[in-house]
């Protein structure tokens, strides 16, 4: 197959069997990164916090976690997909990152942390032995999966640090959304909140939770002049990666069994939650959502 079905002018094919067109269509298949060789890296600032925090990381206990993640998805219906580990990859777990899906297909991004930039070969692959169209290949500087969210039909939102993912990468996916005739929205934030997905999450159509303290006015006003009602989470929560969820469609909810603040606000929204215990995860930089690249899900 062609590596890069994406047309120059726009008009890409949107895919049938892959793909998706929202944050919180219902999730049918994800991809999961391994968790073989994983372990905090004092290069993610979490990590370095968990680590001033007095917390420890223990292997076994963290490969329960995983396991208990996994038949989350499973219980829930969506059929999971792990990527082939790599030793050399120890953040190779957060496939969030290196790509991201849309209708048109994944597009392989480009991680900016020289520990995590080999994660693109596994990823690669995974979407050519199984026939998935790949839409293209960021080329132009750095661009990570965790600040990327199809928000809903027609809109992408992309968050910038200047370093996971910076102004080349940034234009340069701009451009092709913009040439498909879809909404593109970016947003700039200091480095020190590593992803857009640590403040912002959509948890149904037209719900999503943020941080408030953590974003601008300016974008809490555009999000809720789209008719997006925010469940507001404190900044301690945040700092617990308390947005980083999945919305798994059919007002159903993925998020980790310690995230209390958020996990009340959103059963009383009647939204159903699933709360694995992923604690050893999110001390290390990243929760479900970082965990997770959605594959397919139904259209919104």
């Amino acid at each position: 197959m062609n590596i890069g079905q994406r047309k120059a002018g726009g008009g890409s094919e949107v895919l049938s069997r892959w793909g998706m067109d929202s944050e919180y269509g219902i999730l049918r298949d994800v991809l999961i990164g391994p968790v073989d060789h994983y372990s905090w890296q004092p290069g993610n600032a979490m990590a370095r916090r968990s680590r001033r925090l007095g917390r420890e990381f223990d292997p076994e206990l963290a490969r329960s976690q995983y396991r208990e993640m996994l038949d989350a998805y499973r219980q829930a219906g969506v059929t999971t997909h792990i990527l082939t580990p790599d030793p050399a990859l120890p953040y190779q777990i957060y496939a969030r990152d290196s790509s991201v899906m849309t209708p048109w297909g994944p597009i392989i991004t480009q991680m900016y942390s020289p520990w995590r930039r080999g994660e693109w070969k596994a990823v690669l692959e995974f979407y050519l032995a199984r026939d998935i169209p790949i839409y293209d290949i960021i080329t132009a500087g750095s661009l990570e999966g965790g600040d990327f969210m199809v928000l809903e039909p027609g809109v992408i939102v992309c968050g910038s640090s200047g370093e996971r993912t910076g102004p080349e990468g940034l234009a340069q996916l701009q451009a092709w959304v913009e040439a498909e005739g879809w909404e593109f929205r970016s947003y700039s934030f200091d480095p020190y909140f590593l992803h857009l997905d640590v403040k912002l999450a959509m948890l149904s159509d037209k719900l999503a939770a943020v941080c408030g303290q953590a974003l601008e006015q300016e974008f809490l006003d555009w999000l809720q002049g789209r008719g997006i009602e925010l469940i507001d989470i404190s900044y301690r929560a945040m700092l617990e990666l308390g947005c980083n969820v999945v919305a798994l469609g059919n007002d159903r909810v993925l998020m980790p069994s310690d995230n209390a603040e958020l996990r009340d606000k959103c059963r009383a929204r009647g939204l159903e939650v699933i709360d694995p215990d992923v604690s050893l995860f999110t001390a290390g930089g990243g929760g479900v959502h970082c965990m997770c690249q959605p594959l397919r899900r139904d259209p919104a």
